[in-house]
């Protein structure tokens, strides 16, 4: 199983669309999630793809990175594992920047 993440998607896209979206590439994918706000609910503009089949996930990459999707072009590689460790910390300074 592959997971691919899909980046610049258009706000107002639903999971249907981009399974269709997809379907229309000639792949047909196992699970979508569009990320949304934990508070407000909207889209934040990525997602991840799974594809059961490593081979339509390449196929996948190939066809549809750098297409448009309602009007805003993709990206579509494969995804990166979560980060692991800690939070983000301040580093030195109390996380202020002096230029």
């Amino acid at each position: 199983m592959k997971k691919l993440y899909v980046g610049n998607l258009p706000y107002q896209g639903t999971e249907s669309e981009l399974t269709n979206w997809f379907a229309q590439a000639g792949v047909t994918v196992d699970a979508i999630t569009i990320v949304r706000d934990q508070y407000s609910g909207e889209a934040r503009g990525f997602g991840f793809v799974e594809i059961n089949d490593d081979a339509k996930a390449e196929q996948a990459i190939q066809a549809c990175h750098g297409k448009d999707f309602l009007g805003r072009t993709l990206v579509v590689n494969e995804a990166r594992p979560p980060r692991t460790g800690g939070g983000g910390g301040g580093g030195r300074g109390g996380g202020r920047k002096s230029w």
